[in-house]
Parts: structure tokens; sequence; C-alpha cells
């Protein structure tokens, strides 16, 4: 026998398959956050399973100021958007610079850091980072960020080799598999320059600034289009803790410059 849905019905059947993301949206008080966890100081995975570094110190501040319940979610980088999309997580806490063609898929808080790219090579090989200069030499970039379309862009004759995450960066450099590293300035500073690996490597040519903060650029936390109650207590809590310190003290905590690009 065929069974009638009752008007009644249809109404808590609709109800029952709204997203949880939209029925929790004007409080947000859980909120998931993606986490790359593979890109030092910014964001590591201890051997215990824990998260540290700058980008989750942040997201953790953030979390505190909205008074919110967060949980952190490792994703690799390459399926970032996709995840947040299909709900996997609510917000992107990971060091992702904003760009027009990520604003598509994506709507962004305020920065929240603004770091210009460097060029990184053997000490004395390379002086001149210009198109030209660089010609048929094999440069080093993270895919899918504004630095590698800023190369496939403007050296169109060198060749351009991508890899999956910041750290593959040096890591290819230190192993020969090319000329030049092309990557955050602090980052490549921090994790490569200064360690054991990074001996004889040094920074080439000036920083290059790739649509910073003041801009409308710049680095900011990902969120899905239409979550307006979530990127609003995100920016108001991102004001809130560059106001009363907590910014700074965990700036210092990672860094001896100051990063937050205002």
């Amino acid at each position: 026998m065929i069974r009638k849905l009752t008007i009644a019905s249809v109404i808590l059947a609709a109800f029952a398959l709204q997203p949880a993301a939209q029925a929790q949206a004007p409080d947000w008080a859980k909120v998931r956050i993606g986490v790359e966890a593979n890109y030092p100081p910014f964001s590591l995975m201890g051997t215990d399973g824990k998260f540290s570094g700058f980008d989750i110190d942040i997201a953790n501040a953030v979390c505190a100021e909205m008074k919110a319940q967060c949980t952190m979610v490792s994703q690799e980088w390459d399926g970032m958007m996709p995840a947040l999309n299909s709900r996997k997580f609510d917000l992107i806490v990971a060091s992702m610079s904003i760009t027009p063609e990520r604003r598509k898929a994506a709507d962004f808080s305020d920065s929240y850091y603004d770091i210009p790219s460097t060029f990184v090579a053997k000490t004395g090989s390379v002086t001149d980072v210009t198109p030209a200069a660089l010609k048929g030499k094999k440069i080093i970039v993270t895919r899918n960020t504004p630095r590698a379309a800023h190369l496939l862009a403007n050296y169109k004759d060198s060749e351009i080799l991508q890899v999956a995450k910041e750290a593959d960066v040096t890591m290819e450099l230190a192993a020969g598999r090319g000329d030049v590293g092309f990557g955050s300035s602090l980052a490549a500073t921090a994790a490569f320059l200064k360690s054991p690996e990074g001996k004889g490597y040094s920074r080439a040519g000036a920083p290059i600034s790739l649509g910073g903060a003041k801009d409308g650029g710049g680095v900011g936390m990902a969120m899905r289009k239409g979550d307006d109650a979530l990127k609003a207590k995100v920016n108001a809590a991102l004001k809130a803790i560059t106001a009363n310190g907590v910014y700074k003290s965990i700036n210092d905590k990672y860094f001896d410059v100051n990063i937050r690009g205002d």
C-alpha cells in the first residue's frame, strides 16, 4: 500500500534535509577548521597528533574570541577548497593568499598576515631574478598559488616545477632538482635558510609583493560563500585580538618581525 505524506511530514522532512552548517549559522557555536599541518612554522602536526604553529594559535585565538568550540581538521593543500565546499569543515586557516580566482570559490576574512615572496638559490649562483636572467633555469614553486601564477605568466622561458607543498620547494631545491626556489620570504628564512640543509643558500633579489593586504590581497581565512555570519564573527575576532595584544604575542612567539602587514 502506498503511504501518503501529510503536509506536516513533508515540512518536517524538508527541515531534516537542511545542511547542519545552515542550522548553526546564526551563532556558530561550533566551527570546524581546515589546516594543512605541513607548513612550519605556520602549521604542523606533531608525532602525538597535536597541531601547533602560528596559524593554529591564531585560529585558536579567534575561536576563543568568538566563544566557539573549534575542531581542527588536517587537509592536504590541493583539496582545501573542494573540502570546504563539500562541508568537511567550515573555515580554512592555512596561510591561504586572497586572490580574485579564489574569491570566485569562497569568501574571505580580512587579511591576517602579509608576507612578500622571494627567490632562493645557491649563494652567488643567481644575482638577477628577472625573467631574462632566469631564462632556461628550473624554478620550483608551490602549485595553485599566486607565486605559481606569477611565474607562469612572466617566466615563460624558464622551466617551472610545481610542487604540492611550500616545504617541498626548498626540499626539492636542496635535492638538486631545480636551480631556484620561489616561496614565502619568511618561511624560506625560518624553515630553510637557518637550517643545516640551507647552508650555502641565500635569498636572491629583492622580495616581491604579489597583491598584498593593502590591495585587497594578503592572507585570509576562507569560508563558504553565503556564510556571512561566520565571516562577520571572524573579522570582529581578528580586530579584537589585534587590539588587545593577543595577535602580537602570537606573532612574537614565532617571528622577530611584525607580519601583520598594516
